[in-house]
């Protein structure tokens, strides 16, 4: 170990037992936690929303060496190492990064989600959640603001247009809030008395079911919505273990 390393295995854990991930089912092919090692020790810690080559590299040029994602290495069937997800692994492997992965954890966290989060810094205190998936639920009920309010709001936080998807009430009793894909909260909305939805993208034939079933519709972007659990998380291990911490933007519009 070099001076003012900390062990990986510890970062590791502790990063585990605050996302809570043996506790949160995800979708197969997830596999949250840490999905790519170092030489074993870690000086700086960054967090960027998806697993890439562009992140790796800025990680890789701001000397990082424990990076989070939300979105990680492995969705889908084993790949040849070739082209681009060759390029990934050389500068992981050149530059000596670790990178520790929590999806499903960091959206329904009460405290460090996603979903948490966006209520906080929108001022919506949370009633309960909602949305359970393999028990655990994801989205966060909210008490309701006017909605020009609430507009306003998400336009202080974004800083980036969205659109607004406006056939519900003016002023509603209670917002959902569900970070990246808002669909699967759209059929609950009803049974949770709500007709408000933040989220982070929609398909194109929601817009007529908002029209049909007097819905609010905000889809924020998928990134937008999902960059604040991996800044959260990194900021705490960052104390935890008096390192520093950055988060490393995409500018990703979608």
């Amino acid at each position: 170990m070099r001076k003012n390393e900390i062990p990986l295995s510890e970062l590791v854990r502790f990063c585990d037992e605050r996302s809570r991930r043996h506790t949160v089912k995800d979708f197969p092919g997830a596999m949250n936690g840490l999905q790519f090692a170092n030489r074993g020790g870690v000086t700086k810690i960054g967090a960027a929303v998806d697993a890439g080559l562009v992140p790796f590299e800025e990680a890789a040029r701001r000397g990082v060496d424990f990076l989070i994602v939300h979105h990680g290495l492995f969705w889908h069937a084993p790949q040849p190492v070739t082209g681009a997800i060759y390029a990934r692994y050389r500068v992981l492997f050149e530059h000596n990064i670790a990178v520790y992965s929590s999806h499903l954890p960091l959206d329904a966290h009460p405290e460090i989600g996603n979903n948490a989060l966006l209520a906080k810094h929108l001022g919506l205190p949370v009633e309960r959640w909602i949305l359970p998936h393999e028990g655990v639920p994801m989205a966060a009920l909210c008490t309701g603001v006017e909605r020009r309010e609430l507009v306003a709001r998400l336009g202080a936080l974004f800083k980036t247009p969205f659109a607004t998807i406006e056939f519900g009430s003016a002023n509603p009793q209670r917002i959902a809030i569900l970070s990246g894909s808002g669909r699967a909260a759209l059929d609950a909305l009803e049974d949770a008395g709500c007709d408000t939805l933040i989220t982070g993208e929609l398909r194109q034939e929601h817009y007529n079911a908002a029209q049909e079933n007097r819905w609010n519709l905000y889809p924020c972007g998928h990134y937008a919505t999902e960059t604040f659990g991996v800044s959260a998380l990194a900021a705490e291990v960052a104390s935890q273990f008096g390192l520093p911490h950055e988060f490393i933007a995409t500018a990703c519009p979608l």
